[in-house]
């Protein structure tokens, strides 16, 4: 099947495709939507970039629009779940391009914004939410959303859900939903727990897999430069000095990080802005749209804070430090040589890095071309003391504090049901 218009698509979306002159389907797509569209439970695996919002958007846009029915107060018929602001953004984007000139709805409902105007938005219902798990379960607490009429429900970039700890929302969520439903789960990587959570969540479910998890776009050229740490600054800017008009992601690993060195580049005269947790939403989302439409050049960004970032025009993706977590090296990088274009990803390990490298490359399967330096022997890394969690959680997507038990029925069964609880992360 080579175009969009061969899979028997609802002329609005096929008028839609058109006007957004997407005409041939990605890898991902071409496995997927069939699939969905027959009614399967979907499991998609697919690297960051690879066009999973169109996977699952184009099928659960179609389903909507043959159903054709009325839309009750405080409802909604599909529900999408993504852990940051920014995912949720970016999906609602694209499938109101998917629904625009056609009697559909989609409502966003994310933390850092006002939950009155949420509550008014939804008053009337809407066809597809989109949401963040944390404001959801605020909202449902409320008694502002009834998610009985819920029949198709998307888990979008699941491995992220699972690794901020989101499991413990979803039990609260899913016995709410409407039955029987369509369940579609996509992810960039396939962590242990993913097998666990498509056998609590899914019905049988069709596996579309193009390419091996942990796998880069083949589009990305990679290299690592070996630098002490006290060097890394001047090694950023020497790159940066030598393609001063391209669009470039850099990735700090913690918000104080991110913010000190965004600042740096400031004083130094270069066009930056940062995004992480302790920045307001209107601030992220201004320095996402500057750094879109080229008036910023250099974003400075968190993993989770940049997660959601589809930008076609990255050029580069330059990890200042590596992340702890191997399978964000995948997602970081994920961020170039999206839609088909080329990008490159450089990474800069110091000695106490030296172990999440080699985590990095045995989940890739591959080592990662030296551009310089030479890699130091292993430094044992001391992880600074966290303090204390505080009340309450933050509210751009992560659960809110997890007292009692969690609801019941079969998301809470398995080993799923049965394991040790975690405590979610702090958004960065």
């Amino acid at each position: 099947m080579s175009e969009f218009a061969d899979m028997g698509l609802a002329p609005a979306l096929n008028e839609a495709l058109m006007r957004a002159r997407l005409t041939n389907p990605t890898p991902i797509q071409e496995q997927a939507i069939p699939l969905a569209l027959e009614g399967h439970d979907i499991m998609g695996l697919a690297q960051t970039g690879t066009g999973k919002t169109m996977a699952f958007g184009l099928p659960m846009v179609e389903h909507v629009l043959r159903e054709d029915s009325r839309r009750a107060p405080k409802s909604a018929k599909a529900l999408v779940l993504a852990p940051t602001r920014e995912l949720v953004n970016q999906i609602a984007d694209q499938l109101k391009l998917l629904t625009d000139k056609t009697w559909m709805r989609v409502v966003t409902v994310v933390g850092g914004q006002s939950i009155n105007r949420q509550i008014n938005a939804l008053q009337k219902g809407t066809d597809i939410l989109v949401a963040t798990p944390g404001r959801l379960i605020d909202l449902m607490d409320r008694g502002a959303v009834n998610l009985g009429t819920v029949k198709h429900l998307v888990l979008d970039e699941a491995d992220q859900m699972l690794d901020m700890g989101f499991i413990h929302a979803l039990r609260q969520i899913a016995p709410k939903l409407g039955t029987p439903r369509q369940t579609m789960l996509f992810s960039a990587t396939m962590p242990k727990q993913m097998e666990e959570l498509s056998r609590a969540y899914l019905d049988n479910p069709k596996k579309v897999q193009v390419s091996p998890p942990g796998k880069a776009a083949d589009k990305i050229t990679q290299s690592i430069h070996f630098v002490e740490k006290n060097d890394k600054p001047r090694k950023l800017r020497e790159i940066l000095r030598q393609d001063p008009d391209a669009l470039t992601l850099v990735f700090a690993r913690t918000k104080h990080g991110a913010e000190r060195l965004m600042k740096g580049l400031v004083a130094d005269g270069f066009n930056a802005a940062s995004i992480h947790g302790n920045k307001s939403q209107g601030q992220r989302d201004r320095a996402i749209k500057g750094f879109r439409e080229g008036d910023i050049t250099i974003l400075v960004a968190t993993d989770v804070a940049a997660r959601g970032i589809d930008i076609p025009g990255v050029a580069y993706v330059i990890n200042f430090e590596l992340p702890e977590v191997p399978d964000n090296y995948v997602h970081r990088i994920g961020r170039t040589a999206r839609a088909g274009r080329e990008g490159e990803a450089i990474a800069f390990c110091a000695a106490d890095e030296v172990d999440l490298l080699k985590q990095i490359q045995k989940l890739m399967k591959i080592e990662i071309p030296v551009a310089s330096g030479t890699q130091p022997a292993a430094v044992k890394r001391v992880k600074p003391q966290r303090g204390g969690r505080g009340r309450g959680a933050p509210r751009d997507g992560s659960p809110r504090g997890q007292g009692g038990k969690p609801s019941g029925g079969k998301p809470g069964g398995g080993k799923l049901g049965g394991q040790k609880r975690r405590r979610p992360r702090r958004s960065s």
